[in-house]
């Protein structure tokens, strides 16, 4: 039997590829062959500054709080017709932000050293995913049943942020409810990747990321339950941060994750500068924080280094990009150089099931509502199959991913299945090995996604590549996105560094120094200033 599953394997995985390829010419030869449209010029440095150096320059009054959120705003404003990131905004409300914080600065309230410690990012702009409620704000997720709705407080984390002095400037667009890997919906239309805009910037957190890329926010905030930081990052060519289970709070999101999903679910940062990311997961995991050793000083040199250039064969999958496991080695490469660290290739062959484990543990959790149900706000159930007819004649309120997702409600196992248990002993397998191997020095790089960002509505022809983040989720293990430049079709690629449970301060050490080494982010735009 297992010889015939292996043989099975074989046959789709030829078949796919096969398939795979013929779509990708259709595609770049035939659906998108027009060339890509140039991004407006970045010419003012304030847009090239770390979230970080520009609240110290704020704090010593280098600049005003009110020079920096108009310059973001002039950014927007420029680049956003090209890009559509941005679906909602609160200009006038966050000057008036930035002329208080001015204002504290000048009354001398506070020396520096309070204002670092209490308000550590006094005045500085940040923008978020349109599904994280920011009072006053949309808070449509993507959905047309909720296109007229506002948040009504702030969510957990956009309150924490707040409180450090940080100032909310615009909501950025996702997939529809969160669950697909393009950033496309029938409320706000859809996303084009700063690169080219011919592609996808990813989803859900997909207009987050092309925001931060085109360098029109300082900082941002996204969510992910399946790959929604860390692969928009990727498309996008910037850091995003998934945090180990449990450590940052999810309250305040639509739709809001229910038992078990709230522990795959996780928010965090998603920025241009590697810099960025340990001041502001330091914030975003409040209380939690103790869990961690963000504090502790990482050797470099004493880390164990492991690594996979692709999933160990689903047939499902794409191949992955020769740029993208030429990323893998150019890393490996600089720690051996640098720290003379020797790699080991791993041959974790639980990787190959990722996608069937997620969705397994996805369809596991019992409090969780059907998608049919999350599309009517939880107040009865939409007709899928209705909808789906509507759909192929322009008239569905809804998107192709969105019903498809909810017509594979129907391949769900009950609990007690046979091959419900197989893999959900398997994920239990995989949490197990990936401890043992990692311990609490040790970090495996892995493809964040099998392509570099592939062109709109391409996702729907191969559409379980999701599963390179996805199982990071179910296994809840810290994953940071790492850019590495730009690859052979003009786009970024990368890399996820995983660690073990609550290790998030080595993945995040080895992003901070692999930046160091091969730069991060690449502007998409010229740069004139």
């Amino acid at each position: 039997m297992k010889r015939f599953t292996k043989i099975l394997f074989v046959v789709f995985r030829i078949l796919f590829r096969t398939w795979d390829l013929a779509a990708n010419f259709i595609f770049q030869k035939v659906i998108y062959p027009k060339p890509k449209r140039e991004l407006p010029d970045i010419n003012d440095l304030i847009l090239l500054d770390s979230a970080t150096s520009l609240a110290a320059k704020i704090r010593h009054r280098k600049i005003t709080s009110v020079e920096v959120v108009k310059s973001f705003i002039k950014r927007i404003e420029a680049v956003n017709p090209l890009l559509n990131a941005v679906v909602d905004k609160r200009y006038e409300e966050a000057l008036k932000d930035a002329e208080a914080a001015d204002e504290l600065l000048s009354s001398g309230r506070k020396t520096i050293e309070e204002l670092e410690q209490d308000l550590p990012f006094l005045g500085v702009p940040f923008t978020t995913k349109v599904s994280v409620a920011v009072e006053g704000m949309a808070l449509t997720a993507g959905l047309v049943k909720r296109k007229n709705m506002r948040a009504k407080k702030d969510a957990h984390t956009v309150a924490i942020l707040r409180k450090a002095g940080a100032i909310p400037l615009a909501n950025t667009n996702v997939s529809e409810l969160c669950m697909w890997w393009e950033s496309s919906n029938n409320v706000h239309g859809r996303t084009n990747n700063a690169y080219d805009q011919n592609r996808i910037v990813g989803g859900s957190s997909g207009g987050e990321a092309c925001l931060q890329s085109a360098a029109a926010s300082p900082m941002g905030m996204g969510s992910d339950i399946g790959g929604s930081i860390r692969m928009p990052c990727f498309f996008n060519g910037v850091f995003g941060h998934k945090a180990s289970t449990g450590i940052v709070s999810n309250h305040g999101q639509e739709p809001e994750a229910m038992g078990d999903l709230d522990t795959f679910m996780s928010t965090g940062p998603i920025v241009r500068n590697a810099v960025d990311l340990m001041p502001l997961f330091k914030l975003l995991a409040g209380p939690n924080v103790s869990k961690l050793q963000l504090d502790k000083k990482v050797d470099l040199s004493q880390i164990k280094i492991y690594y996979m250039e692709h999933d160990g064969g689903f047939p499902f999958c794409s191949k992955v990009d020769s740029d993208i496991k030429d990323a893998i080695q150019r890393a490996i490469g600089h720690f051996r150089c640098a720290y003379n660290i020797k790699a080991s290739r791993a041959s974790i062959k639980g990787l190959s099931r990722s996608f069937e484990i997620w969705a397994t543990k996805m369809f596991a959790v019992e409090e969780a509502y059907s998608w049919s149900e999350e599309l009517a706000l939880r107040k009865g159930s939409v007709n899928l199959y209705w909808e789906l007819c509507k759909w192929f004649v322009g008239m569905s309120e809804n998107t192709l991913p969105s019903l498809g997702l909810g017509l594979s409600e129907i391949f769900k196992r009950e609990l007690n299945h046979p091959e419900t248990q197989k893999f959900l002993s398997m994920c239990n397998d995989l949490k197990r090995e990936f401890q043992a191997l990692l311990g609490d020095n040790g970090i495996f790089m892995y493809p964040t996604h099998p392509t570099a960002a592939p062109y709109h509505n391409q996702p729907l022809c191969r559409p379980f590549n999701f599963s390179y983040t996805a199982i990071f989720n179910v296994l809840g293990l810290p994953a940071t996105q790492v850019p590495m430049g730009i690859g052979q079709n003009g786009v970024p690629v990368g890399l996820q560094v995983v660690g073990a449970l609550y290790m998030d301060h080595l993945t995040i050490a080895a992003a901070c120094e692999l930046e160091k080494s091969f730069g991060g982010w690449v502007s998409p735009s010229k740069i004139s200033c």
